[in-house]
């Protein structure tokens, strides 16, 4: 007989119950049978055959004895069976309810029996009790609602009245429980009514959904992870079935190639999403997917230009892989990146590189790159240089270059890594050409990775050449007094062109403004006088566009308000507006922002050396660059790829300015330039000023 949890009263079985009395009534009939009959047949008999009363009262004594002795042993018999089948039925009823408490003590998940009128637990596992922290007195001293956390009071209550109002029905939920210490476990709730000891209760049992709800809840961040990632690596997933060649694919592919992402995912063939850029990627396209398609396992890396959907030119690279999907159907699953801004990095890089070989190449100082002080490369100067021809320096080892007296101290050099200038007679090495012929240059040193390997930098600039140390000096003498007897007379012409400008245009100007406002005041036409005013607008409009021109020449209002960068930039964008060389201007921030002579001197010789790049050089290219150096000073440098000239041959006086416009703020500036090779103004100034007397002469 199947019973109830512990604690309950066990329910007869039905047709136990039923056999059970049948067989009491079949004993009880058949015993007032027996009796009636025996009664009635023996009363008959001893009346018949025994006429003397007495004999007739002991006969009936002892027939009353005997029928006692019989029925007695009758019951006996009859009630034996039924006896032993109720001690069988109980011994069984017994071991059920033995086995159900084992399962519900035993069981590994928290069983609870609580009354569902006044909420008392009735009953308690032990896992139960392990589970919620509570021991098992303490636990049914308690009211179910002391799982519940604070302030979920009302859902519990309107829970529960559901569960009363239909109490036959299972009742499964999610909630959160609290555990003794406070703290809370997302469990999963089932409960069905049960009768025990009377009481209207409510078996529940609990299921402990944490660890499943927070495998859950990383699974979706990995996911949201996962996707976050394809979105910023600009890649996104597809699977294709070789048998029909239709692919799915993720809502970031859509968003990939400029579409709108389909509500559900749907099947649709390559050449539906992928839109070829011109017709050798669209045979490109149609032989990777009948590739796909071949049914034969597949391995494709392949770049495309294809065209989004808004115009724009996409470069995307195609992976893809033979596989299974979750059913064991066979399935192409691949990847679709967007690498434009890779492929058109790599691109810019090349360009760069091909830039620096030339520079390289065109640079007029000795580049060269020793591997364990053997030449790995040298440029064409270096080679001349040195007395070799374009590639027999190649291999050559570094006493070959080096005078003997000096090779230890150039290794010693090449160990410390460090800069020496050519100025400090120490620094000066011996090198030897080819022919033996020995000559003083300075060397820089470095560190650089060539072909794989670590190797040392040198830059090489020959100084045995005093002689033009000393008439680049005397030159410098000639054009500093050529420049001091100019000056004053460029000083007075600026301001002769300067009030010629201001008497002749904006004096007219203004005379014109007057002549209009009489004209305007004497007028009695209102159409006229409309026209007069109109007029003085319009004159007094050129009249301050000619003053804000003039107040541009003088000194940039850039300058003063924004600072040198900003006024760099500026005089660039006007210079280059509407010309065809190509400028390119990297104009960093300085830390600091430097004396009013250091910014205005810096301009003057950014704004002449740009002019004479686009008045002279014929260049098509020019490089403008501003940059902070180790928070010492600023450098400045414009380079252009144009005619050059003839550094030993007459100078300008723009030239000359420049040189002393560096000078005075204690700054120098080097001008390299050649036929053909373009020209190079190197500047470095100071972020304060030496010397600032001079600064306000030298405008011109």
């Amino acid at each position: 007989m199947p019973v109830e949890p512990t604690g309950t009263a066990p329910v007869p079985d039905p047709r136990m119950a039923q056999a059970l009395g049948r067989d009491r009534r079949r004993i009880v009939l058949s015993y007032l049978a027996m009796a009636l009959a025996w009664m009635i047949a023996t009363d008959g008999a001893v009346t018949a055959l025994v006429p003397d009363p007495q004999q007739a009262a002991l006969w009936q004594s002892m027939k009353g004895a005997f029928f006692a002795l019989a029925s007695a042993g009758l019951l006996y018999l009859l009630l034996r069976p039924l006896a032993e089948h109720v001690l069988h039925t109980h011994a069984r009823l017994q071991a059920s309810e033995l086995r159900l408490r084992q399962m519900f003590e035993g069981n590994p998940g928290p069983i609870l029996v609580y009354d569902l009128d006044s909420l008392a637990i009735l009953d308690a596992n032990p896992a139960a009790c392990s589970t919620f922290g509570w021991d098992r007195e303490a636990l049914l001293a308690q009211t179910i609602d002391v799982l519940w956390p604070p302030g979920q009071d009302q859902a519990l209550q309107t829970k529960l009245e559901e569960i009363r109002g239909a109490p036959e029905q299972l009742c499964i939920l999610r909630a959160q429980l609290q555990l003794r210490d406070g703290s809370l476990r997302q469990m999963e709730l089932r409960s069905n009514a049960i009768d025990y000891d009377g009481h209207t209760a409510r078996l529940l049992i609990a299921i402990d959904r944490t660890a499943e709800d927070l495998a859950q809840l990383r699974r979706d961040q990995a996911l949201a992870r996962v996707e976050e990632a394809h979105e910023l690596a600009r890649i996104g997933a597809w699977e294709l079935d070789p048998s029909t060649g239709q692919g799915r694919y993720s809502n970031q592919v859509y968003r990939l190639l400029g579409r709108r992402p389909p509500e559900a995912r749907r099947w649709h063939r390559f050449d539906e999403l992928l839109v070829a850029a011109d017709p050798a990627t669209a045979a490109q396209t149609d032989q990777v997917l009948a590739e796909l398609c071949s049914g034969e396992q597949v391995q494709v890396d392949v770049l495309l230009p294809v065209l989004a959907m808004d115009g724009r030119a996409l470069m995307v690279h195609l992976r893809a892989a033979s596989g299974v999907d979750e059913a064991g159907r066979d399935r192409i699953l691949g990847t679709l990146q967007d690498v434009t801004e890779r492929e058109q990095s790599r691109r810019l890089l090349r360009e760069r590189e091909e830039q620096f070989r030339e520079l390289v190449r065109v640079l007029p100082d000795g580049v060269v790159i020793l591997s364990d002080e053997h030449v790995l490369y040298a440029n064409a100067w270096a080679a001349g240089l040195f007395g070799y021809g374009s590639h027999t320096l190649l291999g050559e080892p570094l006493s070959a270059l080096v005078a003997g007296g000096d090779l230890a101290r150039m290794r010693a050099q090449m160990g410390a890594g460090q800069l020496q200038h050519s100025p400090d007679h120490s620094s000066v090495v011996a090198m030897q050409r080819a022919d033996g012929r020995s000559f003083q240059a300075g060397i820089a040193v470095g560190d650089v990775r060539y072909g794989g390997r670590d190797c040392k930098l040198l830059i090489v600039r020959d100084l045995s050449e005093s002689e033009q140390t000393r008439s680049a000096l005397e030159t410098s003498n000639r054009e500093l007094q050529a420049m001091a007897g100019r000056l004053f007379s460029l000083q007075e012409d600026e301001r002769r062109a300067i009030s010629r400008d201001l008497h002749d245009d904006i004096g007219q100007a203004i005379t014109a403004i007057k002549l209009s406002a009489y004209a305007a005041q004497d007028e009695d036409d209102a159409q006229r006088r409309g026209e007069d005013l109109a007029q003085i607008v319009s004159l007094a409009d050129t009249t301050v566009a000619k003053l804000r021109d003039i107040s541009t020449l003088l000194r940039p209002p850039q300058l003063d308000a924004l600072g040198l960068e900003a006024a760099l930039s500026w005089q660039a964008r006007v210079l280059f507006r509407s010309s065809t060389v190509e400028l390119q201007a990297e104009i960093e921030s300085l830390p600091t922002r430097p004396d009013n002579s250091i910014e205005q001197a810096c301009f003057r010789i950014a704004q002449e050396s740009l002019t004479n790049a686009l008045r002279h050089a014929r260049a098509s290219q020019v490089v403008l660059q501003l940059r902070d150096v180790d928070q010492r000073g600023l450098h400045l440098m414009i380079r252009d790829d144009g005619e050059g000239f003839d550094p030993d041959g007459p100078r300008g006086l723009g030239l000359i300015v420049m040189r002393e416009r560096a000078q005075s703020v204690g700054g120098h500036v080097r001008i390299e330039s050649a036929h053909g090779a373009g020209t190079l103004v190197d500047v470095h100034l100071p972020y304060q000023a030496a010397v600032t007397a001079a600064v306000e002469s030298a405008e011109y």
